[in-house]
C-alpha cells in the first residue's frame, strides 16, 4: 500500500468520524500574526507548542530556509495577503540553527538533481535564459543574518506600511528555545 492509498484512507475515517470539527475555525488568525519558518520536519509541531499558537491563531507560511528570496515572490505575495486580505498586525521570520540551507550550495544540489535524470543540457538551457541557479540554490552562511535579510525584505517592501512589526527569531529545534534577532517594535522602517 502506497502512502497515498494510506493517506486517503485514513481520510475517509477522518471525515466519517468527524474529526475535523475540533480544528473548526475562521481564516483570520485570532492572534493577528503571520509566521514565515521553514520547512524542517522538526518544527511541525514544536514552532508552534514554543510560540504557544494553536489552530486558528496564526497563518503560517513555510519555506526551505524561512528565507525571503524575492521581494516579489509568493512568500512576500503570501505575507502581504496575510497582513491586508486577512488581518494580521505582525509578521514573525523564524529561522532555526541546524537548517538545511545552511552552507547549502547550488553546485552539490545540482549534481543531486543529476542523479535524478536532470541533464546538463537543462541547467545550461536554464542558465541561458537567465536563470542565476547559483544564487538561487545556494542557502545562507549564517542563520541570524539570513533572519535579519528577510525582515529586512519584508519591513522594507513598498508594500509593507511602516506601522506593521516585522520580527525575526532563531528557534533551537532540539529543546524549542528562541533566540530574539530582531524585535520589531524597536525598529524602524529604513
Amino acid at each position: 500500500m502506497t502512502y497515498l492509498s494510506k493517506i486517503l484512507e485514513h481520510n475517509q475515517q477522518f471525515v466519517e468520524n468527524k474529526e475535523y470539527e475540533q480544528y473548526e475555525t475562521t481564516k483570520f488568525p485570532d492572534k493577528k500574526m503571520v509566521i514565515l519558518s521553514c520547512m524542517d520536519t522538526r518544527l511541525q509541531e514544536l514552532l508552534p507548542k514554543a510560540m504557544n499558537v494553536k489552530n486558528g491563531d496564526v497563518k503560517i507560511i513555510k519555506n526551505a530556509g524561512a528565507m525571503v528570496s524575492h521581494p516579489f515572490g509568493s512568500i512576500m505575495r503570501s505575507i502581504i495577503i496575510a497582513v491586508y486580505e486577512l488581518e494580521a498586525e505582525e509578521v514573525y521570520v523564524v529561522g532555526h540553527h541546524d537548517c538545511g540551507m545552511a552552507n547549502l550550495h547550488a553546485s552539490s544540489l545540482l549534481e543531486k538533481s543529476k542523479k535524478h535524470g536532470i541533464t546538463d543540457e537543462t541547467v545550461e538551457m536554464l542558465t541561458h535564459a537567465g536563470i542565476d541557479l547559483k544564487s538561487w540554490l545556494t542557502g545562507f552562511d549564517s542563520v541570524e543574518e539570513s533572519v535579519k535579510n528577510s525582515v529586512d525584505r519584508i519591513k522594507n517592501h513598498p508594500l509593507i506600511s511602516s506601522d506593521i512589526p516585522v520580527h525575526g527569531l532563531v528557534i533551537d529545534p532540539g529543546t524549542g528555545k528562541l533566540e530574539l534577532i530582531v524585535d520589531g517594535f524597536n525598529s524602524s522602517k529604513e
